[in-house]
Parts: C-alpha cells; structure tokens; sequence
C-alpha cells in the first residue's frame, strides 16, 4: 500500500497591523485632537488667570443701601474677587455678598472694560422673631427669618411660633393689623403655639385668645368679632388690661385688670 504524503497547507497571509487599519487610525487622530485641543484651552486658562491683563479695576454698588456697610463690601471683595474681568467667578461673587446679614439676595454683572456692578437686596425687618432656643432674630417683609440686629428693634412687633411658621405669622398679623385699625389698636405680639392656638396682644396692654382656626370659625372672624364689640366693653368697664377670650361661639370672656 503506497504510503499517504505530508500536505503542507501554504501560509496565509496575517492580517495587517495597525498602521494597515485607516479606520482606527482616524478614530485615535480625532481623539488625540480633542485631548490637545481640551489641554491648551486649559492652559491658555491659566496662563489668563497669571497674566496681568483686563484686571478688575472697580466694583460699582448700582443699589443704595441703608443697613450694608461700605467695610463689609470692601472685605468681601477682597475674598470674593479672583481673577481678571473674563475668569472671575460670578456665581462665587453673588453667593459671598449674599452671606452678609442684611443682604437678602445678590446679582453681579461685568460691566466693560474692568468693573463689576453689584446690586444688593437688603432685607427689611418687619417683626422680632423668638425662637424655641429663645435665641433672638427678624423676619423680614417676606415672612423670612434672619439673624440681625435692628437700630429701630424695640419699635417692631414681636412674634413667636414654631419652626417654619413665620410667613404664617406674618400673614395674619398683616390680618389682624387690618381688622383692629377701626379700633386705632396696633397689635404688639403675635404668638404661635405649638397647638396652633393663637395670642394677640395689643397696644393698650389686652390680650385677645383668639385659639384655633375650626372649620365652624376661624381665627380672623374671631378678631373681627373682637373689633365689633370690643369698643362697647370698654366704654362700660372703662379702660382696662386684661384677657379677652374670643374662644366662645357667640361671645367673650373679659378678665380685665385696671391700670393703676
């Protein structure tokens, strides 16, 4: 039997390398592209930041302000402001101005060639404010709460309640304010308890228990009511100092205290 001969397959050629793959050649091109063009924008960044060009010159208050001083803006500058007119950080700039006490909000805009104009919204006290810490502080215009000291202090109403019901309170002070002026009444303090009970005191010394809010009665028809016919209690009983309880459903508890 004739033996079986070796066959030797002929060698395939192996595919190319890389530089035989113009696809890959081009993806990796491209990419080498945008990492130099990301590394020079980021230098040429820097390099702005070191070089002294467009420095920023002035920092022009556009908004007259009453309780903000000129030293606190001129410290906060000298934190806040870094780098030139095209780096510098607006949004960093507005938020360290807006940490001062009496600023309630910050806007900041460049102004061409080497300023920055800064417009501040003071807040504008409308109450005291007493905490559950019985840590003292103001409630601004918008029902907000904010540490500060007020030059005309003793001259603010006072309120107290539980945490987050500011606005609440200023909301019905405004109410109460409104419904007592026939009276030529102010109220001095409005109080909030936890149990959502209401307390107004008024100029003369009385304090109206006005309770809670129920659907039957709310706490405003109560001091209406107060304003109604307050006047004819006073004119028998004189003028007194005491409780007024409004919780009852047709009428109301006088404990009056003369003045001595």
């Amino acid at each position: 039997m004739a033996k079986a001969k070796n066959i030797r397959k002929a060698p395939v050629d192996e595919p190319g390398g890389f530089w035989d793959k113009p696809v890959l050649m081009d993806l990796v091109s491209d990419l080498l592209i945008v990492l130099a063009a990301i590394s020079l924008a980021w230098a040429a960044t820097a390099a702005m930041q070191r070089l002294p060009i467009f420095p920023l010159r002035q920092l022009i208050v556009a908004t007259p302000l009453e309780q903000v001083t000129r030293g606190q803006i001129e410290q906060t500058a000298r934190t806040a402001l870094a780098g030139n007119f095209f780096t510098v950080n607006l949004d960093a700039v507005r938020t360290a101005f807006e940490q001062l006490p009496w600023v309630r909000k910050a806007s900041v805009r460049r102004r061409w060639p080497d300023a920055l104009e800064l417009s501040l919204e003071e807040q504008v006290a409308a109450a005291r404010w007493q905490r559950a810490s019985g840590e003292a502080a103001l409630v601004n215009t918008h029902g907000e709460v904010f540490a500060g000291a007020a030059t005309n202090e003793q001259e603010l109403p006072a309120f107290a309640g539980p945490e987050g019901s500011s606005a609440n309170v200023l909301e019905h002070y405004l109410a109460f304010r409104q419904a007592l002026a026939p009276l030529a009444r102010q109220p001095l303090a409005v109080m909030l308890s936890a149990r959502q009970a209401w307390e107004v005191k008024l100029d003369d010394g009385v304090v109206v228990e006005l309770g809670r809010d129920q659907n039957n009665q709310s706490v405003s028809d109560r001091m209406a009511r107060f304003a109604a016919y307050y006047p004819a209690a006073r004119q028998k009983l004189g003028n007194v100092a005491g409780v007024v309880d409004m919780r009852y459903p047709n009428g109301f508890a006088l404990r009056p205290v003369r003045k001595s």
